[in-house]
């Protein structure tokens, strides 16, 4: 993969955790700058796996690692989720 630096302004108290060069953590940096985008649904985790050069799931399991959850539901809205599911295959049997 192509990388290319960029400057950006950031307190100097923070530098010491954000210019790093180890690989896992040079990935676990730039898949946080994306995860607002996944959050915003703006691209998905698909995508930013792409974006990044990794499967799907192993951006998924870095997330979790890093306490950040896959499925962002509340009970209702998965309960509804549930629902529609049962209908649908209450429909087709």
């Amino acid at each position: 993969m192509t990388m290319t630096s960029v400057s950006i302004k950031i307190p100097d108290t923070i530098i010491e955790y954000a210019a790093v060069e180890d690989e896992n953590a040079m990935l676990t940096r730039n898949a946080m700058i994306l995860f607002p985008y996944i959050q915003k649904e703006v691209i998905s985790h698909g995508r930013a796996a792409e974006l990044l050069g990794i499967h799907k799931m192993d951006l998924i399991a870095l997330y979790s690692n890093l306490g950040l959850p896959y499925l962002n539901q509340s009970k209702e809205e998965l309960a509804n989720d549930v629902a529609v599911l049962k209908k649908l295959r209450s429909k087709s049997a």
